[in-house]
């Protein structure tokens, strides 16, 4: 079995999440340069199997699409035709920046740690993969 990816993507960094081979814990692997990101992917998955990668959909409070889908579209997109035997789901993404600053506060981060922005990305992306395999299970998928 493969693992499942998941990406809080940015116009400047992209957290990156990943799951261990039995798809059962999520775990922050990295923050990315964005536009170093498509490169990044395809070493990681030259060396790492991957099942399904899991892109953080942005949306609005009502539901619609936010103003960032104009350049996450186009990205996920190019995934597609990078790696065409993947899956690449979107799954929502709303309030994750949020839960990683709680999340940083409640295990005790200091203030200094908590403004670096690489750190919230990569938790933003885990929160991301727990929801999302947390969903998959109830689904029974």
């Amino acid at each position: 079995m493969g693992r499942i990816l998941a990406i809080d993507y940015g116009k400047k960094r992209t957290g990156i999440a990943v799951t261990d081979t039995l798809q059962l814990i999520a775990n922050g692997l990295e923050t990315v340069a964005t536009h170093t990101l498509l490169q990044y992917l395809k070493d990681y998955i030259a060396k790492e199997p991957v099942d399904t990668i899991v892109v953080g959909l942005p949306k609005r409070l009502n539901g619609e699409p936010s103003e960032s889908m104009r350049y996450i579209a186009p990205f996920v997109a190019t995934l597609r035709k990078t790696f065409p035997q993947i899956p690449v789901e979107m799954y929502d993404e709303r309030f994750t920046s949020t839960i990683a600053h709680q999340a940083m506060i409640d295990g005790g981060m200091k203030k200094s740690d908590r403004r670096d922005k690489a750190r919230v990305d990569s938790i933003a992306a885990t929160i991301i993969l727990t929801d999302y395999l947390q969903h998959r299970d109830m689904r029974g998928g």
